[in-house]
This record gives C-alpha cells, sequence and structure tokens, in this order.
C-alpha cells in the first residue's frame, strides 16, 4: 500500500495548481476565475460564507464537476473543459474524498464499503482489498465494527468509515467537506483526531470547514473563499488573527459567535 502521503521522494511532482478557473450555474458564478495553488502535504483549511464556492472547488478539483475555462494541474495531469471521461478517472485517482453526509452504501457492511472501490476500480483481489480494509479501519478506531452496516452506527462512526473508504485508494490529496458540520459538538473531535493523525503522515489534506480552532492550530494556511473570489489567503495567523478585509472580520465574528476558538482549541487538545 502507498504511504499514505503519496511518496515523498517525488513530492514536487505532486503540487496543485488551479489557473483561471471558471464555474458558474446558470448565471450565477461560483467560482470567479480562481487561480492557486495547493503544495504536496500542506493542510489547507478552506473557509467562508455558504455559497462562496468552497464544495463546488473540492468538486471540480477531483473532476466531479466540471468548469467553463481555465485549467487544474494535479502532478502531471491537467483538467481542462475538454477532458475526456478516460482522463477524468486518471486524476481521481490522486483523490479521496469525504463528504458531509458520508454517502456510506448502506446495503453494505463497514468492511464491505471500504473493499469495494479497491475491488471494482483498482482489480485488487478480495483478500489483498480486506488486509487493506481492516488496516485501515484500524487507524480510524473501527476495527470492532467490520461487520456492523451503517445503520448502526453514530454519525462520528459513518465519517470515520468515509475517511477509510477514500483512503482505501491509496490517494495523494484528501478532500474534505464539511465532514464535521452534520455532527455533534463531542462526536466531531474523533473525526477531527483522526484527520490530525493524518496530517502528522504527510498526506495532503484541502478541508471545507468551519472549525476555526481545527484551522487554527493544525492548517498550515487557511484560504477564504467569497462570491468565488478568493478574499483572503494567508497562514492561520495572518487569515484568523489579523484579517486585511472587513468581510472576513464580519465572518469570523459570526463563526466565533458560535464557538470561540480558543475553546475549540482547548477542547481538541484534552479530547482522550
Amino acid at each position: 500500500m502507498r504511504a499514505l502521503n503519496g511518496g515523498k521522494s517525488n513530492m514536487t511532482d505532486h503540487a496543485i495548481h488551479l489557473r483561471n478557473v471558471r464555474k458558474s450555474f446558470g448565471s450565477r458564478v461560483i467560482l470567479d476565475d480562481v487561480t492557486m495553488s495547493f503544495r504536496p502535504g500542506e493542510t489547507v483549511c478552506i473557509l467562508g460564507p455558504s455559497g462562496g464556492g468552497k464544495s463546488t472547488l473540492l468538486r471540480c478539483l477531483n473532476g466531479l464537476t466540471p468548469f467553463e475555462s481555465g485549467e487544474i494541474q494535479v502532478g502531471s495531469s491537467t483538467l481542462r473543459p475538454t477532458n475526456t471521461r478516460q482522463e477524468l478517472a486518471q486524476v481521481r485517482r490522486h483523490f479521496g474524498m469525504v463528504f458531509q453526509d458520508f454517502q456510506l452504501f448502506p446495503h453494505l457492511s463497514v468492511l464491505e464499503n471500504v473493499c469495494e472501490a479497491p475491488r471494482c476500480v483498482a482489480d485488487k483481489s478480495e483478500a489483498e482489498a480486506q488486509s487493506q480494509a481492516q488496516i485501515l479501519l484500524q487507524r480510524v478506531g473501527m476495527a470492532h465494527h467490520l461487520q456492523h452496516y451503517p445503520r448502526e452506527l453514530s454519525g462520528g462512526q459513518k465519517q470515520r468509515v468515509a475517511i477509510a473508504r477514500a483512503l482505501a485508494m491509496e490517494p495523494r490529496y484528501l478532500l474534505c467537506d464539511e465532514v464535521t458540520s452534520a455532527l455533534d459538538p463531542e462526536v466531531k473531535f474523533e473525526v477531527l483526531r483522526v484527520l490530525e493523525d493524518l496530517k502528522r503522515d504527510g498526506m495532503t489534506l484541502l478541508m471545507v470547514t468551519h472549525e476555526i480552532g481545527f484551522a487554527e492550530r493544525f492548517a498550515e494556511r487557511v484560504v477564504v473563499l467569497c462570491g468565488g473570489r478568493i478574499l483572503e489567503d494567508g497562514t492561520p495567523a495572518q487569515v484568523l488573527k489579523a484579517p486585511k478585509t472587513e468581510r472576513m472580520r464580519t465572518f469570523l465574528q459570526c463563526v466565533m459567535g458560535e464557538t470561540a476558538p480558543s475553546q475549540q482549541i482547548q477542547h481538541l487538545g484534552n479530547t482522550p
């Protein structure tokens, strides 16, 4: 199984570059000529108000959502509006994606959910897929639930299975779309602990989130999207402590009114 960081020996080939990416739904512009890069191995938290283009950005990165113009370079591959299905499939192999609503197969057990893509897409044998799945489920703390079905799991358990399933395809990049927003406050930190562990291994994490405390403590970089454009881009200290724009200051006041970053950090750090 490939190392979770995707292989550090050739990390310079694994950067992601977006150049003038534009995406709209009808007359509504969702991404407005977005240009930015993500370095291999970094953890980037993508913040911003609802409708700012955060989730669409993730879906464009792995080819789930087509865009009208611009390009996205993923290592040696390039996404364009004219890509063939085969080219899109090749790029998607680099990405694992974890969704807010889990998207587990309800008719499959935990073990079967994690084995499904390696068997059907990567052509791994049943024994190889199961061995890998058990290692990953052990890693996310779900080794005792192999034969359980999604309906028998809590939200935090489902999300940890979803992370294991994403990792089963041995991606270079993990895309997380509001993976804690549907979880109870205490349960969400089970998931954040798993992401923290992946970060320590060098996995490139691109996270759409409102977890300001997690961003402040664990991210190397914070990107803020608003109205389809990059409002702020910098270190957590720069963006969260000394924002350049009034719009960002207003956004932080709204988010911090729910849970102050210092409280989130303390909670995360004290979680057993």
